[in-house]
């Protein structure tokens, strides 16, 4: 199984490739997990991993600047294979950004890009959350009970979902977005390579998710 592991230096990238090879470890399944920035490979890829830290408009433009990269991804994730964006990396699968300037996102899930509403709070919102959703709800869930904890760095978040694409969520001064997943498409808000043993739980899921 070939992942690849999309870099557009954003950061963040040897600790998910990291968590994908460890999780693969520990499911037996046999994975070449490549940080890539070549189309070609992106191309070839069975599963898509989209990390991201920063400023969506930073990010986003990041992506962009890599020719042909965005255009590869795109399309073996229309083609069908099993896409996860990791922090910011989720963050642009919304309809657009508002961090730093408007900025468009790939629209494959509703929603926008906000500060976090969370007064009297401290910003951003870091450190050990815990994870709220419905059992069964989803296969990346699976071995997975609400309350256990995610780690999260992050001032934004995605508002004006479609609640039938939210799979978790947490809380920070009220509900935030923690996971969205619609069709071969998912995304985590919080650091899944970071997240321990319930990050790749998470990321053994994904390994092993047929859409």
């Amino acid at each position: 199984m070939l992942v690849a592991v999309i870099d557009y230096n954003s950061g963040n990238l040897a600790s998910a490739a990291r968590g994908l090879v460890l999780a693969a470890e520990q499911r037996g399944i046999s994975v070449d997990v490549r940080i890539t920035a070549d189309p070609d490979v992106v191309a070839r890829a069975d599963r898509i991993v989209l990390p991201g830290q920063g400023a969506f408009a930073d990010c986003a433009a990041g992506l962009a600047a890599v020719d042909g990269l965005e255009q590869a991804m795109f399309a073996r994730v229309d083609a069908g294979a099993p896409f996860l964006g990791i922090c910011v990396g989720m963050q642009l699968m919304a309809e657009r950004g508002l961090e730093h300037g408007v900025t468009p996102g790939f629209g494959w899930v509703q929603g926008e890009i906000r500060p976090l509403p969370a007064t009297n709070l401290r910003m951003p919102h870091m450190g050990w959350n815990e994870l709220l959703f419905e059992p069964g709800s989803h296969p990346l869930l699976d071995g997975l009970l609400p309350g256990d904890h995610a780690y999260f760095v992050h001032s934004y978040a995605l508002a004006g979902g479609d609640p039938g694409q939210i799979i978790a969520t947490t809380d920070y001064g009220g509900p935030v977005v923690a996971m969205v997943a619609h069709g071969n498409r998912a995304g985590t808000q919080f650091h899944a390579e970071k997240s321990q043993q319930v990050g790749l739980q998470i990321l053994g899921n994904f390994l092993e998710w047929t859409p």
